[in-house]
């Protein structure tokens, strides 16, 4: 039976995974955003599926998280007793900080004041402190001038915005805390105010934000560790510089933060428990909603693996029951709010059954995103019940803001500039580097079979169980050879069309090649290309569009991370990185074509171009079916990803934690004595480098 590939599917179904990339603060879009290149074009005959391709593996990773996150809310809603959900909680801890750790030692925070806003009933503190060795934080340090300390503090992680700590709003809710009696510490993110990674020398950052946050994020993801990583730990240190104050009581520590700074709110009230009150601003939805409304959103929002782990939104809140949290949300967000009022309603459920219920709430707003007067007045509320015992409506005070100059802690405003600080990248490389010895010691213990047991373990490639189906949907007649057009259609996966290149002349058995190009099936296939010369030269050739390329690709989004991110991340929260789903599909077409009656088996190579050079290259390392393999345009090394911090396209080809085990030299090495060959390699931004 023919199947037609055009979907149907709801308006929410054609958003998903971020198309439209909505992105929190959205200065993804504001910085890495370039005129998109017209595609190269391509000859229709050469077109297999009939419509729709670039649904399927949004459809697919969509339905892979559906599946796990129904899995998971079945589980919960089978809760029943106390001891049920500590047990719960306590598993769900652990595989969290498993997830986002493990931490670095708390090292010497050498804090300093840089200077001192004197201010109608409060003092601002200029504050500076290195959450790692060389690596600070700036920070604002409000301080109530009335009122017999020690004060309750309170965290204020900022959301996306350029200013960071200087932006209004969180100005606004620091103002109305400190006039109500607390200590309050702002702080920059990376990639904001006084903490832009790679400030440019003019001032103007290269990049920033949540483009800054996803940069980085390569890097960290590929050493084991991430962009949230960085930034959980930077929180965590500040709550010790908050509790090493004399003004502060260390046992009523609260935190609240918007957008960008509800996540960081989310995330340090789920890891630290000196947080007593929280309560996370325009963040906390369901994961299933937040795939199928906006997407994925940038590094430091997505946790490796989560989904497989069951870790929901709700679940930050879950992992600190009985401790108050209130979830501030607003009707219009584009964190949509039916998740959550789900992810509140399953925390309330389980705080009641524990003997708590009061002590997690909800405060919602008929307004749009954004840490807005009505939310800043009920976290403030929040604060005064849980840490002040002072339980009554509390109006925000008259606001007169401080210039973002005279908040500045550095001399320049930036702490790379005027430190030499050491940059998230600069850790990422550190840390590539460490590993290194171990990745080498671990390749010369082998033996070469378990090594490689590990890389597919890493990138999560399955085995291929049986031959897959495969269905003929037409043929193209060239001079000389033949194109058929087929799609390999492997149960429960995104299918891979593929064009078979046949010789007509050729006689018996013929060398066969599998030819995976980043840009597409069809992008080499053009009269008198690079498949028509294997083809003339008596070469079967299948090229395929593996899942998220050529015809199954989605559109592009922005010039450094292309069309990636979404993709990438719902497959990193499944714990299934795309490269390996990759493979898989490379795996499928290796059976179809050595299965074929023109084709000798034993002399089956692969050809990876560009960002499909990686996918190849694990394929030959992974089966031994495979002969040869050439890599065109490609990378050489995830080293050199890890210490280029403006790469291009680079996500969707990471492995989270690979340089704990592997680079892809290794896997050079693991396929001799069968030839590698590396022609016009690129480095990481997209640049020729010199051949090997």
């Amino acid at each position: 039976m023919h199947h037609d590939y055009s979907l149907t599917v709801s308006a929410a179904l054609s958003a998903i995974l971020g198309l439209a990339i909505l992105l929190i603060g959205a200065d993804l879009v504001a910085a890495s955003a370039a005129p998109k290149a017209a595609p190269a074009p391509i000859d229709k005959e050469l077109i297999v599926l009939s419509s729709g391709g670039g649904d399927l593996l949004k459809t697919h990773l969509l339905g892979e998280c559906t599946r796990l996150l129904t899995a998971r809310r079945e589980a919960v809603a089978k809760l029943t007793t106390a001891d049920e959900v500590l047990q719960r909680q306590q598993k769900i801890r652990e595989a969290w900080l498993a997830a986002v750790g493990p931490f670095p030692e708390r090292t010497p925070l050498e804090a300093k004041t840089t200077g001192t806003l004197d201010r109608e009933g409060y003092r601002i503190e200029k504050v500076l402190y290195a959450s790692r060795p060389g690596h600070h934080v700036t920070g604002n340090l409000y301080i109530p001038k009335q009122g017999q300390g020690p004060f309750p503090a309170v965290l204020v992680p900022c959301g996306h915005s350029l200013p960071g700590k200087a932006a209004a709003p969180y100005q606004s809710i620091c103002l109305s805390l400190v006039a109500n009696g607390f200590v309050v510490l702002c702080y920059d993110p990376i990639g904001q105010g006084e903490r832009c990674q790679l400030p440019g020398e003019k001032g103007t950052p290269a990049v920033w934000g949540t483009t800054e946050h996803t940069l980085t994020d390569i890097g960290a993801r590929l050493v084991g560790r991430s962009t949230a990583h960085y930034r959980i730990w930077d929180g965590l240190r500040s709550i010790d510089y908050l509790v090493s104050r004399p003004e502060v009581d260390p046992n009523r520590i609260g935190c609240t933060g918007n957008s960008g700074g509800g996540t960081m709110t989310s995330y340090l009230m789920a890891t630290d428990d000196r947080i007593a009150a929280a309560a996370p601003s325009c963040y906390l939805t369901s994961l299933e909603r937040l795939l199928a409304t906006i997407g994925a959103q940038d590094g430091e929002q997505n946790i490796t693996g989560q989904i497989g782990l069951g870790i929901d939104h709700a679940d930050y809140i879950n992992m600190r029951a009985p401790k108050p949290t209130l979830m501030c949300v607003a009707t219009k967000d584009f964190f949509d709010i039916d998740g959550a009022w789900a992810a509140f309603r399953e925390a309330k459920r389980l705080y009641g059954i524990l003997g708590f219920g009061e002590q997690v709430d909800i405060f919602e707003y008929p307004d749009t995103h954004g840490f807005t007067k009505p939310r800043r007045e009920a976290a403030m509320r929040w604060m005064r019940r849980w840490l002040q015992h002072v339980d009554e409506p509390t109006p925000e005070p008259p606001i007169k803001l401080n210039a973002e100059a005279d908040l500045a802690v550095t001399p320049t405003g930036q702490v790379v500039r005027d430190l030499k600080d050491v940059t998230v990248w600069d850790l990422n490389l550190a840390e590539a580097r460490r590993l290194a010895p171990e990745r080498e010691a671990f390749w010369k213990k082998g033996p070469t079979g378990q090594c490689l047991a590990e890389v597919r373990r890493l990138a999560a490639v399955r085995p291929l169980e049986g031959k897959p189906p495969v269905r003929l949907l037409g043929t193209v007649k060239r001079e000389g050879y033949a194109i058929e057009k087929l799609v390999i259609e492997r149960p429960g996966e995104v299918p891979v069309p593929a064009l078979l290149f046949l010789p007509e002349k050729a006689e018996g058995r013929r060398p066969a090649v599998i030819y995976v190009d980043g840009r597409g099936k069809a992008a080499d296939a053009a009269p008198a290309g690079p498949i028509e010369a294997l083809v003339r030269a008596g070469t079967v050739v299948m090229a395929i569009d593996v899942r998220g390329f050529g015809e199954t690709a989605a559109l592009k989004s922005g010039r450094y991370l292309e069309n990636e991110y979404p993709l990438s991340y719902a497959a990193i929260m499944l714990g299934r990185p795309l490269l390996g789903q990759r493979v898989e599909d490379v795996f499928a077409a290796a059976s179809v074509l050595a299965d074929r009656p023109e084709v000798d088996a034993a002399r089956l190579s692969v050809v990876g171009v560009e960002a499909a050079g990686p996918i190849a290259l694990h394929a030959a390392a992974l089966d031994e079916r495979i002969s040869e393999v050439t890599l065109r345009r490609s990378i050489e090394s995830w080293m050199n990803v890890v210490a280029t911090p403006m790469s291009r396209a680079q996500l969707q080809n990471v492995v989270p934690g690979a340089l704990t085990r592997y680079d892809l030299s290794d896997l050079v090495r693991a396929i001799a004595p069968r030839p590698v060959r590396v022609e016009e390699p690129l480095d990481p931004a997209g640049k020729p480098r010199p051949a090997p």
